[in-house]
């Protein structure tokens, strides 16, 4: 009976849809209709009595092509007037970033050729700040991290697969603001997480816990010489607008789908900031064994060594 049952949830496909005011057109494509008819009129009234009407519907006809080409044509996806948009900001976009301010070349400097392309910019990261929450300043609003586990469907039964689905399907039904669910696969640095099993091997208190803590380590090293082994994290991207309480509105969303994919027999955590620092790093440069599944500093917080005898930390 069970494999009979339809698993089958309502998800609305076209939430981000643009509404369609005017002949099934958009207000982006209506606009450069408009705008391409207003055109075209007053060209039809400043040259309609100096030319005649087959040389005017000669001059007309590719100016009425381009603009119905760039308001209903798509590329990629994409609208082809926000393609072509992108296209233009991409050829003025400087090609090289530098992490300090750019200064203006001295007087005596030769000016550079501008058919050499753009010069250097700033280079200006998404985030700006990670608060102790965990909530990510990215200027335009903040974010939150869930991290997620992920649920084996298929070896359920047709009512529990039906249940899953459901309750997927609530969750995204119950967002009001975008979401990204990043399922993203890595190298895992087992040479680290042996160094820190045998530094914890050394405070154990019986011998024979510490001698097997050691042999787990020096299997974990050898495991990570003969193979590359990965592994596959699923982060769930909860976001708020930018306005007062930007930070605490997008770690509150973020507790709500924790919340939600937890009852679908997962498990998950809103990451705090120094873990919400570990998956940052490890993202910059993916094709590098970086551990994420151990805490950095936050970038405003000073690091410290050991204690010296006059009680004052050694900064490293």
């Amino acid at each position: 009976m069970d494999a009979d049952l339809e698993v089958r949830a309502r998800i609305p496909a076209d939430v981000e849809a643009p509404d369609r005011i005017v002949f099934n057109l958009t207000a982006r494509q209506a606009a450069i209709l408009v705008v391409a008819a207003a055109a075209g009129y007053l060209m039809v009234r400043a040259f309609g009595a100096l030319l005649p009407m087959p040389v005017l519907i000669l001059l007309l006809t590719p100016v009425a092509g381009a603009a119905v080409t760039l308001a209903l044509g798509r590329r990629d996806g994409l609208p082809l007037d926000v393609w072509v948009w992108a296209a233009l900001r991409y050829r003025r976009a400087p090609r090289h970033l530098v992490a300090a301010a750019v200064q203006p070349p001295p007087v005596w400097a030769p000016d550079v050729d501008a058919a050499a392309g753009p010069g250097p910019g700033m280079l200006r990261l998404p985030a700006d700040a990670i608060s102790a929450g965990g909530a990510v300043d990215v200027g335009g609003g903040a974010v939150s991290l869930v991290a997620a586990t992920t649920v084996n469907v298929g070896l359920r039964t047709g009512a529990e697969q039906a249940a899953l689905v459901a309750g997927y399907g609530r969750w995204l039904n119950a967002l009001t603001a975008p979401v990204q669910v990043v399922v993203s696969t890595r190298r895992v640095d087992l040479a680290a997480a042996a160094d820190r099993l045998l530094d914890a091997a050394a405070d154990l208190p019986e011998a024979a816990l510490a001698d097997c803590a050691a042999e787990h380590a020096e299997f974990l090293l050898d495991v990570a010489e003969a193979r590359d082994p990965l592994w596959r994290t699923v982060t769930v991207v909860c976001t708020a607008p930018a306005g007062r309480g930007a930070a605490v509105e997008a770690v509150r969303r973020a507790e709500h789908t924790a919340a939600a994919l937890a009852a679908l027999g997962g498990r998950t955590r809103v990451l705090d900031g120094p873990a919400v620092a570990a998956v940052l790093t490890a993202a910059v440069d993916p094709f590098t064994p970086v551990d994420a599944s151990w805490p950095r500093a936050l970038p405003e917080q000073a690091v410290t060594g050991p204690v010296r005898a006059t009680g004052t930390a050694v900064p490293r």
